[in-house]
């Protein structure tokens, strides 16, 4: 029998990544387009999404549309109940699930990115396996997202993993715990333009020997480990799961995580948590979507 297909779509900032799977997570084509969020807002995401679905439909019998998307989202509606304008203009409020479902016929389930990365590491990645896992993503800021028994835990407003906020000693993790912090601190300890610095930069002078880099990253692990100590304190999840554009660099990171981890934590609960690092990159928003709508509609 042949197996049914689901269009998945990414909502990114700057990238709108989708794709055509099976119920398994096999993709049979995926691309991406720029998602312009600055230039057209909320209602231009709209009419990406609506082409996208039109497209596959075109071409292919579809059983349902999944999507991951910036943004906080009230899963049970699939609203944007909150974006920040600055990031995405005119995107709180938009009603994603109604729209494609009232437009297309076809079920629709919508679940934020973070939330999906993680689902999709349970499912297909890193957290193979594992029925409670904690996924920490690193960017320009820094996000979480708890599943327990297979399922993402909301919270009564749909916050919960909203680790930015989470107070460790050197500030909240928004302030501490990111890309941008680290570039910050390496530009300041420099005397360089920030504009002139990123990740990869960074981490290719740490390889070499270079000081400043050296000491901005293990900072930014010994922050990222306070807040893993909180983390697993009030959840005791069975991984930890780390994702984010730094955190590719997992050679080079590991023993920095595992050594400030080994001197936090309780040697019991040290040596039954997992700590890995996400294993599948672009695709996690997608897979992890895909998997909300399938145990949305079993």
């Amino acid at each position: 029998m042949e197996k049914q297909k689901y269009i998945c779509i990414d909502i990114g900032g700057t990238a709108i990544k989708y794709g055509l799977a099976d119920e398994q997570g096999n993709f049979i084509e995926k691309s991406s387009m720029p998602t312009e969020a600055k230039l057209y807002g909320g209602p231009g995401i709209i009419e990406k999404v609506k082409t996208i679905i039109s497209g596959y439909i075109t071409n292919y019998q579809v059983a349902g549309v999944a999507i991951s998307t910036a943004g906080m989202v009230d899963p049970k509606e699939g609203c944007i109940f909150y974006a920040l304008p600055d990031a995405i203009p005119d995107y709180t409020g938009v009603q994603l699930k109604k729209i494609v479902e009232t437009e297309f016929n076809l079920n629709c389930a919508v679940e934020n990115d973070v939330n999906c990365a993680a689902l999709g590491e349970m499912w297909l990645g890193a957290g193979k396996g594992c029925s409670s896992l904690f996924c920490i993503t690193v960017g320009t800021s820094a996000g979480g997202c708890a599943v327990y028994n297979h399922q993402v835990i909301h919270g009564v407003c749909n916050s919960a993993g909203e680790i930015a906020y989470m107070r460790i000693p050197k500030g909240t993790m928004h302030e501490v715990v990111s890309t941008t912090r680290l570039v910050k601190d390496v530009a300041k300890a420099k005397q360089l333009d920030e504009k002139e610095l990123n990740g990869k930069i960074i981490f290719d002078w740490a390889k070499n020997g270079d000081e400043d880099a050296k000491f901005a990253i293990n900072t930014l692990m010994e922050n990222l480990a306070d807040g893993i100590t909180n983390i697993t304190a009030v959840l005791n999840p069975e991984m930890i799961i780390l994702g984010g554009g730094i955190m590719a660099q997992s050679e080079y990171l590991r023993p920095l995580i595992d050594n400030a981890l080994k001197q936090r934590l309780v040697e019991d609960v040290y040596t039954h948590t997992k700590v890995d690092f996400a294993k599948l990159e672009n695709d996690a928003g997608m897979l992890g979507a895909l998997y909300n709508l399938l145990h949305q509609t079993m």
